[in-house]
C-alpha cells in the first residue's frame, strides 16, 4: 500500500463514535489491504475532529497540525527520510531538497489537500499555507 493510502487509512477508517468491528479471520485473509475509499452518499470525514481525538488519546501528538513528521508518528506510520521521500514522489512534492523543512511544509500540505480532495473535511488550520 501506498504511503498516502496508509495515511487515507487510518484517518478515514477512524471511527471516533463506535470502534469497526472485527472481520471475520477468513475476511481479514481475503480483504486485500486498501484505503477505504468515500462514495457519493457517505459521510465526509472530519480530519481536524480524527487527527484531535487521536492526539488526545495519545497525550497530544506533538505538532501534527504543521509538521509531516508528528502527523506521521500521531498515525503509527514511518516518518523516516526514506518514507517522507516516498511520500514526496506520491504525491509529486519536489520543494526543497528531502527532510529539510521547506519538503516537509510542503508535504503536509500536499497531504492535506489530497485528504480534502478525497472526501475529507480539513479545516484551514491543517492546511498550513
Amino acid at each position: 500500500m501506498s504511503i498516502f493510502g496508509s495515511i487515507m487509512g487510518k484517518i478515514f477508517g477512524h471511527k471516533a463514535d463506535a470502534p469497526a468491528p472485527s472481520p471475520a479471520p477468513a475476511e481479514a485473509e481475503a480483504a486485500p489491504a486498501a484505503a477505504p475509499a468515500p462514495t457519493a452518499d457517505a459521510t465526509p470525514v472530519d480530519v481536524g475532529a480524527v487527527l484531535s481525538e487521536m492526539a488526545s488519546m495519545k497525550g497530544g501528538g506533538g505538532n501534527y497540525q504543521t509538521s509531516i513528521v508528528d502527523l506521521l508518528k500521531l498515525l503509527d506510520l514511518d516518518s523516516s527520510l526514506d518514507a517522507r521521500k516516498q511520500l514526496a514522489d506520491e504525491l509529486d512534492v519536489h520543494a526543497g531538497e528531502p527532510g529539510t523543512a521547506e519538503q516537509n511544509i510542503a508535504l503536509h500540505q500536499a497531504v492535506m489537500a489530497k485528504l480534502a480532495e478525497n472526501g475529507g473535511v480539513v479545516p484551514d488550520s491543517l492546511r498550513g499555507g
